[in-house]
Parts: structure tokens; sequence; C-alpha cells
């Protein structure tokens, strides 16, 4: 596969190999995730854009982050590809010669060395793992921060990657209740999601100061979102269950006071907007999925970590009370 460090390999003069159908070489980036996954991810993109700016740069990615994607600018062209949970996908609908260089942003392997070594790319970019000898990458850190992973991972190689390079432009569609507190109750996992009636009972003292609340949830969360608003009183003209487009959720999101939620996309996307955020963790730390470290961000945490995948809420998480949450955001600037 290639030494480290020589992460440009020279396409045949005539177009064949590595390049893909007008000539231009390929670069395939697997990281078949969700939201914040590819928001943590943005960083490890823009650096490898950078270093290849006339490679076509192909993220193969849920079909539903297309729009994510494009925002980033750093993605040419996204290739559907997903499987349940956080697995990998079973084969990738790749056309044409095989990428000059493939990235495997989705784990450590071996899965997804395979799913890309399948492809037969010039250089695969990839951590090491024992399964897969060929791979030349570094070693894995399990408890490293996200976004610090990637950009290690492409230093590796020889590629400059700054893991603060994590903004979005602003959008360009209007925000549906700008100025407003979001509350996002949802996440990935039961064990992420803090109680309701908390949410509610955050939501009314919000109320009660004189702050718009509005509520947010996915495209399978309209009845979560329902329950808080109705808990809260909040009127039909806040809420936004069953999954905003993103073109909205982004808008709203960069246009709001604050985001209050869980570890969850919505909260890489504050972070992206510069937003003012309070996300609650539990039962993985921040040290590994939170913000930057910024007056404009609060993470609370008290710990352990748990199970991520639990089907109750995670004892760490529910350490978080209603007081706790308000004075986050009495503590934000500007809120």
């Amino acid at each position: 596969m290639g030494e480290r460090g020589e992460a440009t390999p020279t396409a045949d003069s005539d177009g064949d190999s590595g390049t893909g159908r007008q000539g231009a070489p390929r670069v395939l980036v697997l990281r078949a995730l969700g939201l914040g996954d590819l928001l943590a991810g943005v960083p490890a993109l823009r650096a490898l854009r950078r270093a290849f700016p006339e490679h076509e740069l192909v993220l193969a990615a849920p079909a539903e982050l297309e729009p994510v994607a494009a925002a980033t600018g750093a993605v040419d062209r996204l290739l559907p590809a997903s499987a349940p949970g956080r697995a990998v996908p079973r084969t990738l609908d790749w056309t044409g010669p095989p990428p000059a260089i493939a990235v495997d942003l989705h784990g450590n392997g071996p899965p997804s060395h395979r799913l890309l070594m399948a492809l037969r790319p010039l250089k695969l970019l990839a951590f090491a793992h024992p399964e897969t000898p060929q791979v030349d990458g570094p070693p894995w850190y399990a408890e490293e921060h996200e976004r610090d992973r990637w950009c290690r991972l492409l230093r590796a190689y020889g590629i400059d990657a700054d893991p603060d390079d994590l903004r979005l432009p602003r959008p360009a569609t209007a925000s549906p209740a700008p100025d407003a507190v979001v509350l996002h109750p949802g996440a990935g996992a039961p064990a992420r999601c803090w109680p309701v009636e908390r949410y509610a009972a955050v939501a009314s003292a919000l109320r009660e100061r004189g702050r718009r609340v509005v509520v947010t949830g996915g495209a399978d969360e309209a009845d979560l979102v329902a329950r808080l608003a109705k808990r809260a009183g909040l009127p039909d003209t806040d809420v936004f269950g069953g999954g905003l487009p993103f073109d909205r959720l982004s808008a709203l999101v960069a246009e709001a006071r604050a985001v209050v939620s869980g570890d969850t996309g919505i909260a890489h996307l504050a972070v992206a907007h510069a937003t003012c955020s309070v996300t609650l963790f539990g039962p993985v730390a921040p040290s590994r999925w939170g913000p930057p470290a910024h007056p404009r961000h609060r993470a609370l945490w008290y710990g352990p970590e748990g199970d991520p995948h639990g089907r109750r809420p995670d004892p760490a998480l529910l350490r978080i009370t209603t007081d706790d949450v308000l004075n986050a955001l009495d503590d934000l600037p500007d809120t």
C-alpha cells in the first residue's frame, strides 16, 4: 500500500489507473455514519481537500447527508453508503477505475479496511490493525477526541490538518425562529436521552424569563417532540418534530440564542455555526466528543462512562439536573 509520508500517487499518463472518467484522480473517503460524525470529520475532509486540490473528493456517507457534505466546501460528490447502527457497509457502489487514494475515516478496521482494499486503491490511509497488517498506518487510541483522531491520522501520512477547522458558512435560508433557545431531546440511543420532563422544566423556566423556546427532533422523533411540547405548553409554531430539512435546521441553529441537547448531531452543528450550546453528556465523556474549549460552549458531565447503546438514560446523564442546565445557560455569553 506504500509508505507513510508519500500520500500522492502518480496517475498514468493516459488517465487509467487511479483516475476518474474525466481523467481526474479520485480520493474516496469512507465515513458512513451520522450528522455529528460527519461534522466531527470536517477538519480532516478540508485537510484532504487542501492536500489534493486537483482530485475529485468522493465521500461515502448516508444519502441524507449530501447537503451537509456540500456545506463543508470540501466534498465534490457523495457516494450513498450506510449500514444499521455504526456498522461498516457491506459494499460500495464504486464505478470506474480504482481510487487514487482511499481514506478510512469510519473506524479502526478491519471491516472498513477490507471494504476499501476491495476497490484496489493506489494508496490507503488508515489506522493500523493487527488483522490487516498490510495497512501501514499509525496506532489507534480509543480515548482520543474524535476531531483530533482523524487529524492525527492524516498528519501521520504527511498531510497537515487542523482540528479547529470546524466552521460552516452561514446558511442562505432564513431561520424559522431567530434568537430562540433550541431544545433537542432526542439522540441516537436511549442512553443519551435526558428525560423529557426535565427538558420541559427547562423550557417552562426559560419562557417565564421571556425567552422563545423551540423544540426540534429527527425524522423518527415526532412523538418525543410532541410530548415535550405538550408538557411545556409550546405553541405549534415552536415545534419542529419529524426532521427539518438540513437547510432549515442549519439556519435555525445558526441564528439561535443557544442550543441545549444531548451528545448528538445538533450539538456539533451548534459548534459549526459558533452558536452557544449546553451539551449534556452521558454515557460518553466530552473528552472524546465534546465541543472545543470556548466560553460559548458548556459540556455538562458527571461520569463515569457507561454503555453508549443502553436502552435507558445513562446514570451519569441522569445526574444532570434542570438547575445545572439553567445555570449553564446563564453562564453563556449574551444569553
